[in-house]
C-alpha cells in the first residue's frame, strides 16, 4: 500500500480519539476551560451517560465574539504562548486541543459572552465545522452542548461502557473537582435527577461532606498545611481515622497544584503512613492537596492529564509520607489526652479502652458454654445432606481462630471463619432455590445519606439488592431508607450492612468473573460467618463441624480459601520419627 498524507477530516478523529476517550472525558475539558476562565458556578447536564447530551454552563469570563472560531481550530489555545511556558503550567487546559477534538466526534453548540462585551455569540459545529453562527442575547460566561457523541466514529462508540458506568465515571470525576475547588459551586444533572451538588462557600470540609458523605466526613482528620523538609512542598487536606477504612484505593484522592492526579507513588505513600494502623488489605480515605512551584511539576506527560512528573519526586514522597504520619501520631495523642482532639470532633479509643475490650474478646461468648449443645450462633439447622467428611471429633480451638479435630483418617485443623461462610453460603443457595424469604424487616426505618457515586450504585443495583433480602428505597436527594437486610445479618447494624455490600458494588463487574448477584451473597455470608478471634464453646465448635460435614463443598469457602488443612495418621508419625 503507497504511503500517503491523510484527508483533514480523517486526522481530527484520530487525534479526538487520543483527548476523548469517553463522555468524562467530555466532561473533564469542559470543566477544565470553565475553570480557567474563572467561573463561580458550573452546572453540567448528562443525558444517557453522556452519549446523548453533554452539556457545562459556567459564568466565567467568556470568549471574545473575535476569538469564538479560533477556539475551535486545532492548537488554538490563550494559555500558553512559548515552549517556556510549558515548564510552569498553572492552568488545567494548555493544549489547545479539547474544543476540537470534541468537535470532531459530535454535534457542539457553544454560546458564550465575554464579560466586557454586550452580546453574545452561538456556534454550531457538525463533525468538526461551522454549520451556523448568530448573535444572541445571554449572561457572561460559557455554555457547550454535545450531542451525539462519537456517533461517525462507531469503533468507539461500540466499545463505550454502560450509560450506568458512564454516569458513575462523570459523578466521580464531578466531585472531586468539588474537592480541589471549594470555592465553586458545582451541580451535576444526571438524566434530569439532580446527583450532585456543591455548596460553593470555599470551605473544603463542606465540600468533604458532599463527597464522601456525614458519616465518613466526621472520622475525617484535617492534615496540614504541613511544609515539608524542603519548604516550597506543602500537604494539607484530610484523611481519615484508622476505624474508617476501604476494601481498595479508590479514596485515596490526590491533588497537585489543583490539578486531580492519578499518581501510584503518592498513593503509596499516604497506605505507608498507616502502618500498623490498619488491617492487610483496607485501606485509607484520604484528600490531600500537594502545592509546589509549577516548574517543579511536568504536567505534560499524559494524554488526559491525569498523571505529573516530578523534578524531585523523593522530596514529594517524604512530604506525603510525614504530614499525614504525623497528623494520625497527632491526633492519635491529643484523643488520649485530656479534652479530646484539637483536630477533629472524634474521641478515638486509648490505649487502656484497647486493652480492656482485648479482655471482653477472650472471655466466653455466654456464661455457661457447657450449659447446652447449641450451633454458632446465626447458623442454619443441620443441613440434612449425605455427609461430605468423615465424622470428626473436636479436641480443641487455637488463637480463637481455628478448630483443631481428629476423625478416622487424622488431624483436621479447621478455620472456623471460612467454614461458616460455606456452611452459610450453601444454605443461602438452597433457601433461595426453595424461593423462601431472605430478608428481615428493620424494627425502625433507618436512613443513610450517601455521596453521589455510592448512591447511584444503589439505585441502579436495586434488583439484586433484593435478591440477597437488602430493601432501601429512596429517602430524599442520595438519601435511602432502610427496609430490611439479609436475615442471616439479623444481629448487625442495618447501616453497616449497606455499607459492606457498597464496598462490593464498588467493584463493578469484569469479564469472566462471577455475577453481581453471586458476589453480594458471598459479602453477606463473609459479614454473617464468625469471626477468627472469636472464642467458641466445645458445644458451638461441635455443631459447626457437624454443619460443615454435610455441605456439598467442604474443602474451600465460597471465595476459594481453604476450610481446612488434614494431616494423616500416617504424616504425623513421620513428624515425630515413628517410621
Amino acid at each position: 500500500m503507497p504511503i500517503r498524507v491523510l484527508e483533514d477530516d480523517v486526522i481530527a478523529r484520530i487525534a479526538a480519539g487520543e483527548v476523548v476517550e469517553r463522555p468524562a472525558s467530555v466532561v473533564r475539558e469542559l470543566v477544565d476551560n470553565a475553570l480557567d476562565a474563572g467561573a463561580s458556578r458550573i452546572d453540567i447536564r448528562v443525558e444517557a451517560g453522556g452519549q446523548r447530551l453533554i452539556e457545562v454552563a459556567d459564568d466565567g469570563h467568556g470568549i471574545p465574539a473575535a476569538d469564538l472560531e479560533l477556539a475551535f481550530q486545532r492548537h488554538a489555545t490563550s494559555k500558553l504562548w512559548s515552549a517556556d511556558d510549558l515548564d510552569r503550567i498553572q492552568t488545567l487546559g494548555f493544549r489547545g486541543e479539547a474544543l476540537a477534538s470534541i468537535a470532531a466526534v459530535s454535534r457542539l453548540r457553544i454560546r458564550s459572552r465575554f464579560r466586557d462585551e454586550q452580546t453574545g455569540n452561538t456556534l454550531l459545529l457538525e463533525e468538526g465545522q461551522i454549520v451556523e453562527r448568530a448573535s444572541i442575547g445571554s449572561p457572561p460566561g460559557t455554555s457547550v452542548t454535545v450531542e451525539n457523541l462519537f456517533h461517525n466514529v462507531p469503533a468507539r462508540q461500540k466499545f463505550l461502557r454502560s450509560p450506568l458506568a458512564e454516569r458513575r465515571q462523570i459523578t466521580l470525576l464531578v466531585s472531586r473537582y468539588a474537592l480541589v475547588r471549594p470555592q465553586v459551586r458545582f451541580t451535576l444533572m444526571l438524566d434530569n435527577r439532580e446527583s450532585f451538588r456543591s455548596s460553593g462557600n470555599g470551605v473544603l470540609a463542606d465540600s468533604l461532606v458532599a463527597v464522601l458523605g456525614r458519616d465518613v466526613a466526621r472520622d475525617m482528620i484535617r492534615v496540614g498545611p504541613h511544609p515539608a523538609i524542603d519548604e516550597a512542598i506543602r500537604v494539607f487536606g484530610f484523611v481519615s481515622a484508622p476505624a474508617t477504612h476501604r476494601s481498595d484505593r479508590s479514596r485515596i484522592l490526590l491533588f497537585v497544584n489543583g490539578r486531580p492526579v492519578q499518581d501510584a507513588s503518592l498513593g503509596y505513600a499516604v497506605i505507608q503512613a498507616y502502618h500498623t494502623l490498619l488491617m492487610k488489605g483496607r485501606f485509607p480515605v484520604a484528600v490531600l492537596m500537594i502545592s509546589l512551584p509549577p516548574e517543579q511539576v511536568d504536567v505534560n506527560v499524559h494524554p488526559a492529564k491525569a498523571e505529573v512528573r516530578f523534578q524531585r519526586p523523593r522530596e514529594v514522597f517524604s512530604a506525603v509520607l510525614r504530614a499525614v504520619r504525623a497528623t494520625l501520631m497527632e491526633d492519635r495523642g491529643s484523643a488520649s489526652g485530656p479534652g479530646g482532639s484539637a483536630l477533629s470532633p472524634r474521641v478515638l479509643v486509648n490505649d487502656a479502652t484497647w486493652q480492656e475490650s482485648q479482655s471482653v474478646a477472650r472471655k466466653p461468648l455466654f456464661a455457661d458454654e457447657q450449659e447446652t449443645d447449641r450451633a454458632v450462633p446465626g447458623s442454619p439447622a443441620a443441613p440434612q445432606r449425605p455427609r461430605s467428611l468423615p465424622m470428626l471429633r473436636v479436641i480443641g480451638q487455637i488463637g480463637a481462630s481455628f478448630i483443631v479435630a481428629e476423625g478416622p483418617a487424622g488431624m483436621y485443623l479447621i478455620d472456623q471463619h471460612a467454614a461458616h461462610e460455606r456452611i452459610l453460603y450453601e444454605n443461602f443457595l438452597e433457601r433461595q432455590e426453595r424461593e423462601e424469604s431472605m430478608s428481615q424487616l428493620t424494627l425502625a426505618g433507618e436512613t443513610l445519606e450517601l455521596p453521589a457515586s455510592e448512591a447511584s450504585l444503589i439505585v441502579s443495583s436495586q434488583g439484586q439488592l433484593r435478591a440477597i433480602g437488602l430493601e432501601v428505597e429512596p429517602f430524599g436527594p442520595n438519601t435511602f431508607l432502610i427496609r430490611s437486610i439479609p436475615a442471616m445479618l439479623a444481629d448487625h447494624e442495618p447501616r453497616e450492612v449497606l455499607r459492606g455490600v457498597l464496598e462490593e458494588l464498588e467493584r463493578g463487574q469484569k469479564p469472566g468473573k462471577s455475577t453481581l448477584e453471586q458476589r453480594l451473597i458471598r459479602r453477606v455470608c463473609k459479614q454473617a460467618a464468625v469471626k477468627a478471634g472469636t472464642v467458641l464453646g466445645r458445644e458451638e465448635m461441635q455443631g459447626l463441624v457437624r454443619q460443615l460435614e454435610r455441605t456439598q463443598s467442604p474443602l474451600t469457602c465460597p471465595h476459594g480459601r481453604p476450610t481446612l488443612l488434614h494431616m494423616s495418621a500416617g504424616q504425623l508419625a513421620r513428624e515425630f520419627g515413628r517410621h
